[in-house]
């Protein structure tokens, strides 16, 4: 059973993502609407609904892309759709144009995640796109995947093809999804593991990184409890510093020094390229985890862990006074 509670932006900023699998929670102010909580942190709003005998799970959207309110809104209208009954299409349509439809009505992503995901599909099945989507086999769609090095981005491929494929039975182009008739690649999954000694090494690996901006910012993926997305987003506007809050979280004694000293001269807190945030300093990290010795430690790995060691508590004051003390008993 789902857990449930009232929908609200501070208690699902701060929900921690599971060890492996997902988390489902419940909102009881519109109990229909629930949310995904995966073990990278990818929180999606979504409605259950039984459709022609089916357990169907739909999704609304990602959050905060898509907002509290804005969920709640869309239930109704979302289950209303789900029982309409699905009108057959007798006129075909090429692969790529029908992708091109999901991409559209389907995919909710930041534009970099798109155009990411859009360079995959150009590489990975540019032989169907002259192909109508009516007349592909199970065989043509293995041949494709078997094609692809390296298991995990074939898994990847392989689980976008059936979302298409679903959704393509569910806009009536097919009448079923040749992708239930092959196997789920098998992937073995790297272990995440990072403890008090290695977040140490982490820490002072990070503390000899020569651009302050980056080391600061890699800081505050320790001290900042959240994810990095959320950290190199960070707005000075949304910083209050009169009451130790980001947005409406607490801020660690150790988070605050950090931004205290940092030149507040423009909009975002840690730069990008241009007059942009800071995006994927996946080099820089790469480097400053090789130089701490921990070198398969990725930044996803810190959120976790410190979020897995936290105790949480709804009380601001007290929840900050938990980040001080973990982060005292973690570094030395």
């Amino acid at each position: 059973m789902a857990h449930q509670f009232f929908f609200n932006t501070y208690i699902l900023d701060n929900l921690p993502s599971p060890e492996k699998g997902f988390d489902v929670v419940q909102d009881l102010s519109e109990p229909r609407l629930r949310m995904y909580i995966t073990q990278r942190g990818v929180k999606s709003f979504f409605v259950r609904k039984r459709v022609n005998g089916r357990d169907k799970r739909i999704i609304i959207g990602k959050y905060p892309d898509t907002d509290i309110e804005e969920a709640r809104a869309k239930v109704g209208e979302i289950l209303n759709e789900a029982i309409k009954k699905i009108p057959v299409r007798r006129k075909k349509i090429l692969f790529k144009d029908f992708v091109d439809l999901y991409l559209e009505k389907k995919v909710c992503r930041m534009e970099d995640s798109l155009n990411k995901l859009k360079r995959a599909i150009n590489l990975h099945f540019q032989d169907l796109f002259d192909k109508n989507i009516q007349d592909l086999t199970a065989d043509d769609l293995k041949n494709e995947l078997d094609k692809i090095s390296g298991r995990a981005m074939a898994l990847r491929m392989q689980e976008l093809l059936q979302s298409v494929f679903n959704y393509a039975v569910d806009t009536g182009y097919r009448k079923d999804n040749p992708m239930d008739n092959l196997e789920r690649i098998k992937v073995v999954r790297r272990v995440r593991k990072l403890n008090k000694t290695g977040l140490n090494k982490l820490l002072n690996g990070i503390n000899k990184e020569k651009n302050i901006g980056l080391r600061s910012a890699f800081l505050m993926l320790i001290y900042g409890f959240a994810p990095k997305t959320k950290i190199f987003k960070m707005r000075w506007d949304d910083l209050d510093f009169n009451h130790d809050l980001w947005e409406n979280m607490p801020l660690s004694n150790k988070a605050i020094l950090l931004l205290q000293d940092l030149p507040q001269d423009g909009e975002w807190v840690f730069m990008g390229r241009g007059k942009f945030h800071l995006t994927d300093p996946r080099v820089a990290w790469k480097r400053v985890t090789q130089n701490a010795g921990v070198p398969n430690v990725t930044m996803d790995d810190v959120h976790k862990f410190l979020m897995r060691s936290l105790i949480w508590n709804p009380d601001k004051d007290m929840l900050r006074e938990n980040m001080n003390d973990l982060l005292s008993d973690l570094l030395d």
